[in-house]
């Protein structure tokens, strides 16, 4: 009865650690999560069309995917550098959360608003045996998707060392840096789009799982990777199992993650500050 909730978690939670480390890693910047390029608010977007739980999903993953080839193709246009990476995410992102505010304001509020409410807060609820033949397709997509983008990471872990420094950097030692960039992005936004279809918005895992990680094994992501990838597994299906016995009626997942999220980020944060004397 609990083998695909379980299944469901830890793909989940290893694919939103993993995407978290590698857009940190990319971005050079410590504090963005799988969020950042709008992928998560594109996959929500798939309660636009309909309310089944199995077309919800494929819509999803749809939606997720076309929110990344957006951000590809105005880098393509305008160049790749992070600046134009970052920014195209936050508005596509922002532009994602209107029309999900829209959606939201002309909805039913009796029947259809509490539904995608519901859906948005995140939560693995929905995978059990019941819709048996649905269930599996999508579980099997997203572990063939996991097993795939997990692998190209591990595969190409020294380049994303090296995608870490400046592009020039880059450059002179040998790497095409904008189809790498764009290749770890795709896969990474393949991972967290995969995953929104499943579960929902669930926050606060990208962010602070690869923190942790780097505090165990240190940057490199020769090692980065694999622990991000078992700390984020581990952490979720715990979450999972207080959010399903906790209360009664459950916790969604989303907001228990940001309940223990920011508190332990904050201490991170305040760690960090006192490491370096200050704020400079």
């Amino acid at each position: 009865m609990r083998l695909p909730r379980i299944l469901a978690a830890l793909c989940v939670g290893a694919n939103l650690a993993v995407s978290g480390a590698v857009f940190q890693g990319l971005l050079r910047n410590p504090l963005v999560d799988s969020r950042i390029l709008g992928v998560s608010s594109g996959a929500a977007l798939a309660l636009l069309l309909t309310h089944s739980a199995v077309y919800v999903q494929l819509f999803a993953f749809g939606f997720g995917l076309l929110a990344i080839f957006i951000v590809y193709g105005i880098g393509l246009r305008f160049g790749s550098s992070i600046l134009i990476l970052v920014v195209t995410g936050i508005l596509v992102s922002a532009f994602y959360n209107a029309l999900l505010g829209l959606i939201k304001y002309v909805a039913d509020p009796l029947n259809t608003l509490p539904a995608i409410t519901y859906w948005l807060l995140g939560g693995l609820g929905g995978a059990r045996w019941g819709n048996l033949w649905p269930l599996i397709i999508i579980i099997i997509i997203i572990i063939i998707i996991t097993a795939f983008g997990i692998a190209f990471f591990l595969l190409i872990r020294w380049r994303l060392n090296l995608l870490t420094l400046s592009e020039n950097e880059a450059i002179a030692l040998g790497i095409n840096v904008r189809r790498s960039r764009f290749a770890v992005l795709f896969v990474a936004a393949l991972l967290v789009a995969s995953s929104v279809a499943m579960s929902g918005i669930i926050g606060w895992i990208g962010l602070i799982v690869p923190h942790a990680a780097r505090a165990v094994v240190g940057p490199d992501h020769a090692r980065l990777i694999p622990a991000s990838i078992g700390i984020g597994a581990f952490i979720l299906l715990i979450l999972d199992d207080i959010s399903r016995t906790a209360m009664p009626t459950g916790i969604p997942l989303g907001i228990l993650a940001g309940l223990i999220g920011i508190p332990v980020f904050l201490l991170l944060f305040m760690r960090l500050l006192r490491e370096r004397g200050g704020w400079r």
